[in-house]
């Protein structure tokens, strides 16, 4: 898949993930596309991982299973950001 279909996968996984994701999430579009773009490898290497048994570093395509797939790798990637960057009270 080459790096403009990353960046449309990557912008529709993490805008549907933010929509999904309950909360406040802060970031503009960067901050959604980049988790998007994460989402699609954290979920395509897991679906691999879960599906082959062989841990693979790959995103997931431009396909309805694939947006799935990265939908649900960008709401792992929202949960771990928001672990990073939460503030200590």
């Amino acid at each position: 898949m080459n790096i403009i279909a990353w960046i449309v996968l990557g912008l529709l996984a993490g805008a549907i993930a933010k929509a999904i994701y309950p909360g406040s999430q802060g970031g503009g579009i960067l901050t959604t596309m980049v988790l998007g773009i994460v989402g699609a490898f954290v979920g395509g290497t897991l679906f691999t991982f879960l599906s082959t048994g062989t841990f693979q570093f790959v995103a997931s395509g431009l396909s309805i299973p694939g947006v799935f797939v990265a939908v649900l790798g960008a709401i792992i990637a929202i949960f771990l950001w928001g672990l990073i960057t939460r503030k200590a009270s």
